[in-house]
């Protein structure tokens, strides 16, 4: 099984409400079958196949008494195991190059926030990219959002919002803005 059919087996195991519950409740203790459904206010009956689905998915083990408990080490293990593969390589960890991080170093202060705006081109850009990245692709924000996001950054967010849709790393449609990933300079920019 590959680590995206991994994934999505384990939240299929874990979207279900009861089934969430239930591992809440071994986390505390392992419990029978009738103290699960007394807990929980169901029949047996009805808990039998969210065990079944638990213990099948590895995440509940249960003993000759028909006595279950949370597989703590195989959860721990899966879900290390997840987030390894999730994780980028070394080669991938920074999603800014050598020349952004120089740039943020250089325009940064201590705190987090932009002493000034650059005036050269390719440096404005670093500063975007990075300022791109306090958004999440596929959420549309309000004006009042994106400049409350900018303004952790620099003072000056009109300035930030305007250079972040001029150079198409956000688009903006009535008031609504959102990040775009295809960023590219506009038409009449130079570089440099």
């Amino acid at each position: 099984m590959n680590s995206t059919d991994e994934m999505l087996s384990l939240v299929k195991l874990l979207s279900n409400l009861i089934r969430l519950k239930i591992i809440g409740l071994l986390a505390l203790q392992p419990r029978s079958l009738e103290q699960l459904a007394t807990a929980l206010s169901l029949s047996p009956k009805e808990l039998v196949h969210h065990l079944d689905a638990l213990t099948d998915g590895g995440l509940v083990a249960v003993n000759g008494q028909r006595v279950y408990s949370l597989e703590e080490k195989s959860l721990e293990q899966r879900a290390q195991r997840l987030l390894a593969q999730s994780r980028p390589s070394a080669a991938e960890s920074e999603d800014l190059d050598a020349f952004d991080r120089k740039v943020l170093s250089d325009f940064m202060g201590r705190d987090g926030r932009l002493r000034s705006l650059p005036t050269q081109h390719k440096k404005l850009l670093s500063v975007l990219r990075y300022c791109s990245k306090l958004f999440e692709p596929g959420v549309r924000y309000t004006e009042r959002d994106v400049n409350q996001t900018l303004a952790r950054v620099h003072d000056d967010t009109a300035a930030l919002r305007r250079a972040l849709v001029d150079h198409r790393f956000m688009a903006r449609s009535s008031g609504i803005y959102w990040r775009t990933d295809d960023a590219m300079p506009p038409p009449d920019a130079t570089t440099g």
